[in-house]
């Protein structure tokens, strides 16, 4: 028999056999879909390991930096994988209905149920026509002209920071993490904004039930793993596992959906009502004066499209708002307050603006310091100021990955094949000196203030630090109220010094 002559020689030569195949796969991811006329790293051609090891350095976002600069604006990432660095590729990648899709990155930072089943968020989701429903559902929460219903619930977190920062910090002397601080700040307004109520960071100074290191080691696994998606299947998300917890065997639920459903089960009866009568105009215009909070606005989404908005997708919608609302504004907050404490003349350029402002009666003298909406919106020096450090140090530090349409498409002038992953990096077209002008590694807001109505346009255009396309974050209206109301808000409160990195006038450690 043929398999009886077969199976000794297996026994013989496995080794030999495979060694062989091993070569033979890693030869096929080198010249899989004809990628390897592409430069890149050696190991990057045969294996996605390279990019796992090189996200565990968390410098990753330099090393594409370098290699875009080294081998040009198409750079070999993985066996699957192009990374491009002209601006061109923005549109024709993200561009509206070009028929890309998110990579398996994204499904990696999925939540799951109780019952093992999978939480799609507007993020994490990679169904198109999924998103497109979610997103219609929700789109009028989010949009600009919400952000006047909003605007109370942020000053009543932004008047509660001022005044813990005095009392705490500035009062005292004492030694304050201004990074932790500003992401206990980003935590709790996610939680005003949500639910009409803080989550208790800035009234503890402490990380309420472990949830922002979570979130830490939660996008550090998401960030490895998502190079590699099927180990997030092995690891987190297998079926085994899922099964137990759709048998009760896994009973941990996350803090915040914890809270989530607590603050759901104070206001069950309010919610009930809306999901069947739905809520005036002027209740969702804001006109309450107290301001209308996310939850509210989703249960009301569930009153008019039922289909779409269940229960579980209102509690996902919330939970989703602390995953991903409160982390990167924090990073991009920091951010700003680290670079114009590295550069005094900024910071003394910024502070001349707003005391002219004030002046000049465009800032009203609070007697708190704080500052509105539209009274920021006058300062052209600290939207510069903002801009750049959006520029500087994007949130997002990975390549925005999408999968090229099974037909294939032409990017840059390339014919890319279809199932492609190919993507963008904030932090390699934020630094093309060709768009932000010469020297595009040095903090320079005047950039944003000296060139003309196109170019502004052309630089506005380059922007990623919230995405690109119709996968655009959806909370980035939110995400700039935050900025635009904190920064000239600490700075009219207190006096900030340059000597930041050892000891502020109110005691603040290292920003970054």
């Amino acid at each position: 028999m043929l398999l009886d002559e077969l199976v000794p020689t297996l026994r013989q030569y496995w080794p030999a056999l495979l060694g062989l195949a091993a070569v033979l796969y890693l030869l096929s991811n080198k010249f899989h879909n004809g990628l390897n006329k592409y430069p890149g790293p050696l190991l990057a051609a045969y294996t996605d390991w390279w990019r796992l090891f090189t996200v565990w350095s968390w410098r990753v976002e330099f090393t594409h930096i370098a290699l875009h600069r080294k081998r040009g604006d198409i750079v070999r990432l993985g066996p699957n994988s192009l990374s491009f660095g002209n601006p061109q590729a923005i549109k024709q990648i993200y561009g509206l209905n070009k028929g890309f899709v998110k990579s398996e990155f994204y499904p990696v930072q999925q939540a799951m149920d109780k019952d093992g089943a999978r939480l799609q968020s507007l993020f994490s989701t990679t169904w198109e026509d999924y998103h497109a429903r979610y997103r219609r559902c929700v789109n009028g929460a989010f949009s600009m002209s919400s952000l006047v219903s909003y605007e109370p619930l942020m000053d009543s977190t932004m008047d509660y920071f001022l005044d813990r920062t005095q009392k705490l910090f500035a009062d005292t002397g004492r030694t304050c993490d201004f990074t932790r601080w500003l992401q206990f700040f980003a935590f709790d307004v996610v939680g005003e904004f949500t639910w009409s109520k803080r989550l208790g960071f800035l009234e503890k100074n402490d990380d309420v039930d472990g949830i922002i290191d979570f979130l830490a080691n939660f996008f550090s696994y998401a960030a490895l793993v998502g190079q590699i998606p099927f180990f997030d299947v092995l690891l987190n998300k297998n079926p085994i596992k899922r099964y137990m917890m759709k048998l009760g065997f896994y009973k941990k639920v996350f803090p915040v959906t914890l809270f989530a459903l607590s603050r759901a089960d104070e206001r069950a009866d309010e919610m009930a009502k809306i999901r069947e009568y739905g809520l005036p105009e002027k209740t969702l215009a804001g006109d309450n004066g107290r301001g209308v909070d996310l939850m509210t606005k989703f249960t009301q989404a569930q009153h008019d499209h039922p289909d779409v908005m269940t229960d579980k997708q209102v509690l996902t919608s919330c939970t989703s708002m602390v995953f991903a609302g409160s982390d990167t504004t924090a990073i991009s907050l920091s951010s700003t307050f680290y670079f114009m404490l590295r550069h005094p003349r900024v910071l003394r350029k910024l502070y001349a603006e707003i005391d002219q402002a004030v002046r000049d009666g465009v800032i009203a003298d609070r007697p708190n310091g704080a500052v509105s909406w539209s009274e920021s919106q006058r300062l052209r020096y600290l939207d510069a100021v903002i801009q750049e450090s959006f520029r500087m140090h994007p949130a997002v530090g990975l390549p925005l990955e999408r999968i090229v349409p099974p037909q294939g498409v032409e990017i840059c002038g390339e014919h890319i094949p279809g199932g492609t992953i190919v993507g963008v990096s904030p932090w390699v077209i934020h630094r093309r000196a060709d768009v932000f002008g010469a020297n595009p590694d040095e903090y320079r807001p005047e950039r944003w203030l000296e060139v003309g109505p196109e170019k502004l346009k052309e630089m506005k255009g380059c922007m990623l630090q919230f995405g690109a396309g119709s996968r655009t974050c959806i909370g980035k209206n939110i995400s700039l109220l935050e900025l635009y109301k904190l920064v000239p808000s600490v700075l009219r409160r207190f006096e900030v010094s340059p000597n930041f990195f050892r000891r502020t006038c109110f005691g603040l450690g290292e920003a970054l």
